[in-house]
């Protein structure tokens, strides 16, 4: 369980790792053209789907960075909360009997 827990939380990292790099592309104006920045943006764009226009600033830039941000830091609060979970229902560790002493 608690294997599966370090996986829960290290997969909600990669995802909010690849949303923050994709919020930054945007920010600094990355060549969409570019191979790798066309894939980052296109795997941040997948992640946050049900994040899209949460809240409606005015410009993209800013429209990318707060709806996005709200993705990332919903991801990691729920795989964190997940994996706290996962390990609360570890088993824990079993003491052994006694023996009698004679």
């Amino acid at each position: 369980m608690i294997t599966l827990a370090r996986l829960v939380r290290s997969a909600a990292w990669l995802v909010a790792v690849v949303i923050v790099a994709g919020i930054v592309l945007v920010l600094l104006s990355a060549n969409m053209s570019n191979v790798i920045v066309r894939d980052i943006h296109d795997a941040a764009s997948f992640l946050v789907g049900p994040f899209k226009n949460v809240f409606s600033p005015k410009g993209h830039k800013a429209h990318i960075a707060v709806n996005w941000g709200l993705a990332a830091i919903v991801y990691l609060l729920l795989g964190s909360l997940i994996a706290s979970l996962l390990v609360r229902l570890a088993p824990r560790g079993v003491v052994p009997a006694r023996t009698a002493a004679a």
